[in-house]
């Protein structure tokens, strides 16, 4: 799967925060009953997740909704201003509470990680985007504000808030990435994990034997298993790392550092 194959941002930026704010004219009569600009981007959201963002075309839409193309043009200008819309509609978050735990904000980080993890993974297209300036939509801002609305206790400034978050995203997202390509491999190469290391297992026994790699050899023979989580040890780790940021900040009475001196 290439990387960034789409940006966010690409179309019209002013027609695309109308059509996500509903601020934008309406079509006065649908060319075809039923459909809704709503529609479009959830038969859109069906046709990256089935068969990629590379199939999600005006035309492709139009045929999945039984119109012609033309039609679409009266809901949303073109493709550019569909991602951006495609992009808020999967982001939608729940409308349960408990999603982001009842905890502290360490719960409400763990749980954001895994919520992500599971978002990306639903939709792997995702990982196709440029999403580095996305468009914001009343999706995107409500997941801010209900995960910003719990990790406020941490005692960070808030630049720091949203570095946590952006913390987690970019490790998820990463995560992400490896879990799906190697689904990709297995797919595409028609060998499955062990298939794959078990062609390898003669070269490496050899290697290993050969004692140029002793610390490698060393290791114990479950080191690259499947049993272990690495997602949930890296999640942790990152974690880890946050807290002892919070606790030194709040044994040092909740101050957070100093900016830059102001310039007379």
């Amino acid at each position: 799967m290439a990387s960034g194959t789409e940006t966010s941002g690409s179309g019209d930026i002013g027609r695309t925060l109308d059509l996500l704010w509903d601020t934008g004219r309406r079509p006065s009569r649908g060319p075809k009953p039923g459909l809704t600009l709503e529609r479009i981007v959830e038969v859109a959201v069906e046709v990256a997740d089935r068969d990629g963002l590379g199939a999600v075309s005006m035309r492709r839409i139009a045929t999945e909704l039984g119109t012609g193309a033309m039609s679409l043009y009266r809901y949303v200008p073109g493709k550019g201003e569909l991602i951006d819309l495609m992009l808020d509609r999967v982001q939608r978050p729940s409308e349960d509470p408990g999603d982001f735990g009842d905890g502290d904000w360490r719960t409400a980080l763990e749980a954001l990680g895994r919520a992500t993890l599971a978002l990306y993974r639903r939709h792997t297209w995702l990982l196709e985007v440029n999403q580095s300036r996305p468009v914001l939509g009343p999706s995107a801002l409500d997941g801010m504000e209900k995960v910003l609305a719990r990790i406020k206790p941490m005692g960070l400034t808030d630049p720091e808030l949203v570095s946590a978050i952006v913390m987690i995203d970019g490790y998820v997202v990463g995560a992400a990435r490896t879990q799906v390509h190697g689904e990709e491999a297995e797919r595409s190469s028609g060998l499955t994990d062990a298939q794959f290391w078990q062609a390898q297992e003669p070269a490496l026994v050899k290697a290993m034997t050969s004692g140029r790699y002793p610390v490698l050899a060393s290791l114990t023979e479950d080191t690259f298993g499947a049993g272990f989580d690495h997602f949930e040890f890296g999640l942790q780790r990152i974690l880890d790392g946050l807290e002892v940021l919070v606790t030194a900040r709040g044994a040092a009475g909740g101050s957070a550092p100093a900016g830059p001196p102001s310039q007379p």
